[in-house]
This record gives structure tokens, sequence and C-alpha cells, in this order.
């Protein structure tokens, strides 16, 4: 299995950096498996936000804000 992973590998490494990256999003997409249940509830919660915010009940943070604080850390 080792010796074909590596030969893919290789192949896949003589592609243009286009072709790379669409290989790569494509197998980093087939590792992650879809959770309806989660999927649900991050989206209640979205619109959740979303109303709070339309309501002027919360305030939007400027992203640049929020990475500054990030990269503090």
């Amino acid at each position: 299995m080792i010796n074909t992973a590596n030969t893919i590998l290789d192949q896949a490494l003589e592609l243009s950096a286009t072709e790379r990256a669409i290989v790569a999003e494509k197998l980093l997409f087939s590792l992650d498996s879809p959770d309806s249940k989660i999927d649900a509830v991050w989206a209640k919660e979205a619109g959740s936000r979303v109303e709070a915010y339309n309501k002027g009940e919360i305030e939007a943070i400027p992203s640049e804000e929020v990475f500054a604080k990030y990269y503090k850390r």
C-alpha cells in the first residue's frame, strides 16, 4: 500500500500547481464525513446570530480586529 501511495504522490507532484490544488482539495474533502445533526445545529446558531445582529442585539466585529487579537496570542 505504501508503494502505491508513493507512486500516486510522485505522479501528483508532476501536475501543475492548479491540478495539485484540485487533487489536494478532493483528498481533503474525502476525509470529511458530513453530519447532518451537527450541520443543523450550526445552521440554527448562524441564523440566531444573524437575527440578533439584525435586531441590534449584537454588533459585528471587523475581521481585522478579530485576527489582530488572534495573532497577538
